[in-house]
């Protein structure tokens, strides 16, 4: 055989020999203990796609296998009790009650897995031509939040003396002028706003006598309170100061905030900010309009409902109709 002809051939053997090894050996370098993804609705539209919470999750992987369920996001985390190499077979079984279950073979990779279940045959919506369909429109989600109300009752206005005698030597007296030459007094107030009332913008002002000479020593009135006083002192004669204050009352009071949700085919989705509480939906029912608390249980008589926190602590409420209703977007 001709050398070149034997060269050509021992390259092919290699090259196949090393391609074995590429197609066998590199999809298993490495091992693995979890993987992830999430489950969701099946619909053509990606906005009807919404998290399926609680849905069932099985992986099996050459007889090991994993279980775990999904997270109000949809999200799951499977973990196997040793690790297991890339690039073996993956079967992934998908089951709740409200949809059809879904059994789908993969290869452990690093991918993310994602899973679309579709409706159990029970929750379709039935046709318009199966009974009678009772018709949602002027949607509207009514919802609280805390808020803090601060009202202007009035003011309150004392006077106080501080009694002391100009030019005498601060020789042997404990209480003296800045300087140290003159013997001062020191003289004080305090004022309480009463119960559930607190003091703003509290002043104190010299209105009477020699106020030059004269000094705030504390101040625990400024910043406001129910409580205010304050200390002066004073080193020539007698002088007079006023107190003023505006009394507030600060309530905490619920306010009633409404919004509208966002609605693709038979499901609704709307969201409340962190401090928003005791959801209820509005809604136009054959023309009647009818208030319906959602609840804790988020439970509504024509849609089912689950709740997803955000990042940001904010709320996001998903809304599925019930076979016999639907909506009319106006």
């Amino acid at each position: 055989m001709p050398r070149s002809r034997k060269t050509w051939t021992l390259g092919a053997i290699v090259a196949g020999i090393v391609g074995a090894i590429l197609v066998i050996v590199v999809p298993k370098i490495g091992k693995v203990r979890f993987i992830t993804g999430a489950v969701l609705v099946a619909d053509a539209d990606p906005r009807k796609q919404l998290a399926i919470p609680n849905a069932e999750i099985f992986g099996d992987v050459g007889g090991v296998t994993a279980r775990t369920w999904s997270d109000a996001n949809g999200f799951f985390r499977l973990t196997w009790p040793r690790g297991l190499w890339w690039g073996q077979a993956l079967r992934m079984t998908y089951t709740h009650a409200d949809f059809q279950p879904v059994a789908i073979t993969e290869t452990l990779t690093r991918q993310i897995y994602l899973a679309r279940l579709a409706p159990a045959k029970g929750n379709q919506i039935a046709p318009p031509g199966d009974g009678r369909i009772t018709t949602l429109s002027n949607l509207r989600v009514r919802y609280s939040i805390k808020s803090i109300t601060t009202t202007d009752i009035g003011s309150m206005v004392k006077t106080f003396e501080v009694v002391n005698s100009a030019n005498v030597s601060c020789r042997g007296h404990k209480i003296c002028s800045p300087d140290g030459r003159f013997a001062a007094t020191l003289g004080s107030f305090q004022m309480d706003a009463g119960l559930g009332q607190e003091f703003h913008n509290a002043r104190i002002t010299c209105v009477a006598g020699p106020c030059p000479f004269t000094k705030v020593e504390t101040d625990n009135f400024s910043r406001g309170g129910r409580v205010i006083s304050g200390e002066v002192r004073v080193w020539s004669d007698t002088v007079t100061f006023l107190v003023e204050a505006e009394v507030v009352r600060t309530v905490l009071t619920d306010i009633i905030r409404q919004s509208y949700p966002a609605i693709f085919g038979q499901s609704m989705t709307f969201t409340l900010p962190p401090d928003g509480q005791g959801p209820s939906i509005q809604a136009e029912l054959d023309g009647s309009s009818i208030v319906f608390p959602l609840g804790p249980a988020l439970i509504l008589t024509w849609a089912s409902c689950n709740l997803q926190t955000t990042a940001n602590h904010s709320k996001l409420y998903s809304c599925v109709l019930k076979p016999g209703y639907r909506f009319r977007q106006t």
